[in-house]
């Protein structure tokens, strides 16, 4: 499993003009779900999400956890991140979990991470999204598991 995480003043997943997911101080995580991935990556996953350390201590140093700072998490399906772009101008999708096995993986991520920690708000799988955020530094990473 793949995120892409950023640390967030605010973020929010609007669907057919109706906010389904929003969160203030926190992670904004796109999630991409891969072929391979098991339960196992899930919880991995999860383990990483609620523990990765990107906000400020108090000497200013990333030292602390979304649940250490009591931020929200914003997962968001997103697909294209499993995407294989090696070579030529177009994306190749083969990588990528098909979309049920996608889904279940994802939901079951949501469960792991809600299990952890709260407040939790999601995307919705499949949907066209818009996603809106304030990246707050900014700070970006990129986690697999």
């Amino acid at each position: 499993m793949i995120a892409l995480i950023q640390r967030v003043t605010r973020a929010s997943v609007t669907v057919d003009g109706s906010v389904v997911g929003t969160i203030e101080h926190g992670i904004l995580a796109l999630i991409g779900v891969e072929r391979e991935d098991s339960t196992q990556n899930a919880e991995r996953l999860a383990e990483r999400l609620t523990g990765y350390r990107i906000f400020a201590d108090d000497e200013g140093r990333m030292n602390r956890s979304v649940a250490q700072v009591g931020g929200g998490l914003l997962l968001v399906p997103q697909f294209t991140l499993a995407a294989d772009t090696k070579k030529g101008a177009r994306p190749s999708f083969s990588s990528a979990a098909p979309p049920e096995r996608a889904t279940a993986m994802f939901d079951d991520l949501v469960r792991r991470v809600r299990a952890r920690h709260a407040p939790v708000a999601t995307g919705s799988f499949g949907a066209e999204m818009f996603v809106a955020s304030v990246n707050h530094g900014p700070v970006t990473f990129w986690l697999q598991a």
